[in-house]
């Protein structure tokens, strides 16, 4: 039997057009390295996009868990180590919740780190020419809140799964009316990048041995 992603994308938020999380999500193929791809789109809502991904996680009993969001200002593909709990949101989410300086699980950890291979993800897209890097910070708006939920959720009740997340710049349309000099990125190679990752997941045995550290 082959092996399942579960790969989550955002809807769109903050006033922005589109969402290239969910953009690049859903140009994914059907099978990556032999792995079967479930794409979905998710809410930027830090209650209801938890509840829904562990909807997802339920009906697909995926191998893997990947969620996808958009991280302006980014220049870069980032792919995430650790997920912190705790939420603080500068702007509303699209349910209307702001919370401030709240844990995400009162019963969690302090955090979480992801448990895909975060440096062959990295290698891999970089390898292919796409620039990419380790990122030790989710923020602590919905894409670190959905990446603590689902990491938690797999060391609670389904710990066979490995989850992870990545976060992408935005798009070129999206630079249309911003300042001169925001990074952009196209869309087709944001979803290549994805595949790349989607492939390490697949293939890789080990995580890759490469210093990525940063020195602040």
């Amino acid at each position: 039997m082959s092996k399942k992603i579960l790969v989550t994308g955002f809807d769109p938020f903050g006033g922005e057009p589109v969402n290239p999380a969910f953009e690049a999500v859903r140009l994914l193929p059907d099978e990556i390295a032999g792995a079967t791809v479930v794409t979905l789109e998710i809410p930027t809502a830090f209650t209801r996009g938890a509840q829904v991904v562990e909807e997802a996680i339920e009906r697909e009993r995926p191998d893997w868990v990947l969620c996808v969001g958009q991280a302006g200002g980014r220049s870069a593909i980032t792919v995430e180590k650790v997920a912190i709990n705790l939420a603080e949101a500068s702007i509303p989410d699209n349910d209307g919740e702001q919370p401030f300086d709240t844990p995400l699980r009162a019963d969690g950890d302090t955090a979480y780190f992801a448990t895909l291979p975060v440096k062959a993800m990295v290698k891999n897209i970089n390898d292919h020419g796409i620039p990419a890097f380790m990122s030790y910070t989710a923020g602590t708006y919905v894409c670190n809140a959905i990446m603590y939920n689902v990491l938690y959720l797999l060391d609670r009740r389904f710990p066979g799964v490995k989850g992870g997340f990545i976060h992408v710049p935005y798009a070129v349309e999206q630079g249309v009316g911003k300042a001169n000099g925001t990074p952009v990125m196209e869309v087709a190679s944001m979803a290549k990048a994805l595949e790349f990752a989607i492939e390490a997941v697949a293939t890789a045995e080990d995580d890759a041995t490469e210093i990525m550290g940063e020195t602040h």
